[in-house]
Parts: structure tokens; C-alpha cells; sequence
């Protein structure tokens, strides 16, 4: 699949290099579980920001780079502005892009009827609000297609593990929890990396029926 870039370039020096080694990470974990995705993938960024990361969604969650659906939400109006200018160029080869302010802790913000191959959340910061992240965490699970599954990153290990414990009271089952050894570390808080950790989780009744096995082709490890 060809590489997916913005009209308009990231905005802080390491970036690009962040957005290639979250590649690697993504695709190299998808290949671990076997994951091969669905030709046209609907895709879910909970709090996208400026979209770095989307082109990297469309190249390793979507199985077929003519169709599939893209929908970024989140809460700041101004970051929604720019996303939707920087990826305009690149709606017709992959399919829709969409952006969207929307907070997805209120169930009247979720999309009413869809639901999604993959939910990807980047950097969620659970430690920041608990309460609101938990709402969030659970209109996600119910958002998620019989054969989906939510994939997250963290900054930092401690919040990656209270994210996980979080999702697993909303009865998600953790496919795959790896650290990312090429993670560029960060100054400003102690501990803290780009894509330090990335986990895979999926319902209960997903892994209990065995679906990923059928829809995902997962391989015996």
C-alpha cells in the first residue's frame, strides 16, 4: 500500500519520524495476532487532535486503499479545522475521511448506528480524568463491530496499565499488550516516550465465539 501523507506537514520537528515508527509498531503488532484487515475498514481515532496518525490508520488498518471509512473526533474545535484541512487532498484514493468535534464521553455524540472495524486512541490520558475516560471507554466497546477491535497507545507505563485495568471492567479482553522499544523518550515529565506502550483489545463475546479466528485469520502462537 502506498504511503498516505497530509496536504500540509506536521507541525513539530520528530514528528514524522514518531509517525513512522508508530508504522512499524502498528503493522509489526497487527502481524503477531494475525490480523489481516477487512478490505473496507471503518476506522474510529477517539481524540485525533491535529491527525497526525491518520495516514498511518488508512495504510494498516485498511485492507483496501480505494474504500473504507475514516472518522476523526474530538473535542477542540481548532484542531478538528486543521485535520480536516491537512487530509482534504487525500479523501478520494482511500475511501471518506471525516472530522468531527465531538466529546466522546456523551452518547449523543457517538455516531448513532455505525460501528467500527477498528477504534484507535493515541496517547489516551486516563490518569487525567478517570471518570470521564471510563464513559468514553465504554460508549468505545459498544461502538465496536462484532469483529472489532480497540487499539490504544500511552506516554507513560503506569497510565498504560490503569487504561488496561479500566477496559477490562468493561469486559474487554486484551489480545496484545507490547512496549515499544523504539519509542523517542520525552523531557518534559519523567518516564514519559511517544507510543511508549500499545495494547489490543477486543469484547468478551468476540473472543468467546471465536469470530477473530474466522474474520481475522488469527494464527496458533
Amino acid at each position: 500500500m502506498r504511503c498516505v501523507r497530509p496536504a500540509i506537514d506536521f507541525s513539530f520537528p520528530g514528528i514524522a519520524g514518531d509517525v513512522q515508527r508508530l508504522r512499524r509498531f502498528l503493522g509489526e503488532s497487527l502481524r503477531l495476532l494475525g490480523i489481516t484487515p477487512p478490505p473496507t475498514a471503518r476506522i474510529l481515532n477517539l481524540a485525533c487532535g491535529r491527525a497526525d496518525e491518520t495516514g498511518v490508520l488508512l495504510e494498516t488498518l485498511n485492507g483496501n486503499e480505494q474504500g473504507g471509512h475514516y472518522l476523526g473526533l474530538d473535542l477542540r474545535a481548532a484542531e478538528i479545522a486543521e485535520a480536516t484541512k491537512r487530509w482534504r487532498q487525500a479523501r478520494a484514493p482511500q475511501g471518506t475521511i471525516e472530522f468531527r468535534v465531538a466529546d466522546a464521553a456523551l452518547p449523543h455524540h457517538w455516531p448513532a448506528s455505525e460501528r467500527f472495524d477498528f477504534i484507535f486512541i493515541r496517547h489516551q490520558n486516563y490518569w487525567d480524568a478517570p471518570a470521564v475516560w471510563d464513559r468514553i471507554f465504554y460508549h468505545a466497546m459498544q461502538h465496536l463491530a462484532d469483529t472489532g477491535v480497540l487499539i490504544f497507545t500511552s506516554y507513560f507505563e503506569r497510565e498504560h496499565e490503569l487504561a488496561l485495568a479500566a477496559l477490562q471492567t468493561q469486559r474487554a479482553q486484551v489480545l496484545l499488550n507490547l512496549p515499544h522499544v523504539d519509542s523517542r523518550a520525552l523531557t518534559d515529565a519523567p518516564g514519559k516516550s511517544v507510543d511508549k506502550r500499545l495494547a489490543i483489545l477486543a469484547a468478551e463475546s468476540f473472543v468467546r465465539n471465536r469470530t477473530f479466528e474466522d474474520n481475522f485469520h488469527l494464527r496458533a502462537r
